[in-house]
């Protein structure tokens, strides 16, 4: 599954573009790794060529365009692009995918797409993050150095004329995952469609906070392994994965736009306010709002709306169950915090309930001897995970019925016009035209044949699939609930009764 990535640099030192990709760098720094003799170490492997520079270095042909044109002189000019072309790791091993096929990908890729920009093709036979995902870096000057043949995609003139710069708005970037999605298409390797948006979109530098983040946690919760100490966090959460979170939580009980709102101040101080069509959210402590678009699909006003509708027509309102149970507090630690006498005797009496509550389910279930509470607990944690296991597994192919039909339904509606393309005068245009119906098509038998898929079922049958799968789920969730509403009773009354005795014996020894 190709992904295209774009990177703008107003870094006037060219130099340091063509450095990157030689050398080694630290992935957290950016900073150049060093040899014993305090030179740059190379990079172990990567395959590099220059398009468009002449006789020239990539970095003499940019400030030379630079000069010729007097563009590029203040700071905050873009002075070069970085369009990032990483292939899926399967690619290598199931199709054949190379450092040099890759390289030619990209090289054709920059030629088509970026003609007259100097630019750099460098391929990396890995990543950061040691995945094995061959990668392709294609980084242009900003300048145009001679006038092209105007294309179909080029809207503006700065997209064909020499001396403008190049500019990565959304309709280019559009351009470019299409492309890409053919390039991976035409050579055989794995693709995603990138023309859709991700349910939780991260950033550039979100995705370094969480890599950060994990390792200064994880040296943490090594140390205090090391010293007998049980972690109490184990992953690493940025700002945005919190309020992801939180609004995931507050969405599913919500059952209209102020419900959610008023949730969400209550339940985590957070504020949700609408501008210009899209919503935007402020956490508590924080003095900026981020937008929905910042943290994903799932977060904008549309489908924000749309599942609070939904709830509002299938979730009858909440109702409180008369045998559920609390927990014991622990009054000697409450008390330490400097609270009153009035306090002191809300916690006693909230305790007298709780262990009564507890006496009650015990005695209900039959459950007073300890030796049988922690067999029935056993016994209840086992159907749990069995429940929990047929249950995703259930998702899981309810999920591939889905994919197949949005699939077999796409290529169906598009199955004639990619049968129009082979008898079309001229191929170019009608292609142009019909790009969307086409790329739809190729995804879907680019899918088909990923799953070795060969006769495509009909819709009927897999609609009638989807809701015997829909009815099994159902009967297992349903299971499922039950099961670990009745274990976490029976830890609560386990923990309470525990916890009783605990505190009986020091009162004893003071009388």
């Amino acid at each position: 599954m190709a992904t295209l990535k774009h990177i703008a640099s107003k870094n006037s030192d060219y130099t340091a573009i063509e450095a990157y990709l030689v050398y080694q760098h630290d992935a957290f720094t950016g900073k150049q790794l060093l040899d014993e003799h305090g030179k740059p170490k190379l990079r172990d492997s990567y395959l590099l060529d220059t398009l468009e520079c002449g006789d020239f270095s990539f970095a003499t042909a940019c400030l030379l365009a630079n000069r010729k044109y007097g563009k590029n002189t203040q700071h905050g000019d873009i002075k070069s692009h970085q369009y990032i072309i990483s292939f899926d790791p399967r690619d290598a091993a199931d199709n054949g995918l190379t450092m040099e096929k890759a390289q030619a990908l990209g090289l054709k890729f920059c030629s088509e797409n970026f003609p007259g920009h100097p630019a750099i093709v460098c391929t990396h036979p890995d990543g950061h993050n040691h995945s094995g995902n061959i990668h392709v870096h294609i980084v242009i000057g900003s300048i145009r150095t001679r006038e092209v043949e105007r294309k179909p995609y080029m809207q503006k003139p700065r997209d064909w004329r020499e001396g403008m710069k190049h500019s990565s708005t959304a309709q280019t970037m559009r351009h470019l995952r299409v492309e890409v999605m053919e390039l991976c298409e035409s050579a055989g390797l794995y693709q995603i469609d990138l023309l859709n948006g991700s349910k939780e979109r991260v950033s550039e530098a979100e995705y370094w906070a969480r890599r950060r983040g994990q390792m200064k946690l994880d040296r943490e919760n090594a140390a205090l392994t090391a010293t007998g100490q049980q972690p109490r966090q184990k992953k690493f959460e940025t700002v945005k994965d919190t309020l992801r979170k939180q609004i995931a939580s507050v969405l599913y009980f919500a059952t209209s736009f102020e419900d959610f709102s008023d949730r969400l101040l209550q339940q985590y101080g957070i504020t949700v306010k609408e501008s210009r069509g899209q919503l935007s959210y402020l956490p508590a402590g924080r003095t900026k709002f981020i937008r929905a678009k910042k943290l994903g699909d799932n977060y904008d006003k549309e489908i924000v709306l749309a599942t609070l509708t939904a709830n509002a027509e299938h979730k009858p309102k909440a109702q409180f169950k008369q045998d559920t149970i609390g927990k014991l507090i622990d009054i000697q630690s409450r008390m330490t915090e400097g609270k009153g006498i009035g306090y002191n005797r809300w916690l006693t009496k909230h305790n007298l309930k709780v262990m009564a509550q507890t006496v009650k389910l015990l005695q209900e279930k039959d459950l007073t001897d300890e030796d049988a509470l922690n067999q029935r607990i056993t016994e209840l944690e086992t159907k749990y995970h069995d429940s929990l296991a047929v249950v995703k597994d259930l998702e899981g192919r309810m999920k591939f019925n889905e994919e197949l039909r949005y699939h077999v339904a796409a290529y169906a509606s598009t199955k004639n016009i990619a049968q129009q393309l082979k008898t079309a005068k001229r191929p170019a245009a009608f292609e142009e035209q019909h790009r969307a119906e086409l790329t739809a098509y190729r995804a879907a038998a680019a899918y088909f044949k990923a799953n070795n898929i060969a006769k495509l079922p009909s819709p009927k049958k897999l609609e009638a699939e989807y809701a015997q799968l829909a009815s099994e789920k159902a009967k297992f969730y349903e299971q499922y609930k039950e099961t670990k509403e009745e274990l976490l009773k029976l830890k609560t009354a386990k923990q309470n009764v525990a916890s009783f005795f605990r505190e009986e014996e020091p009162a004893q020894q003071e009388r």
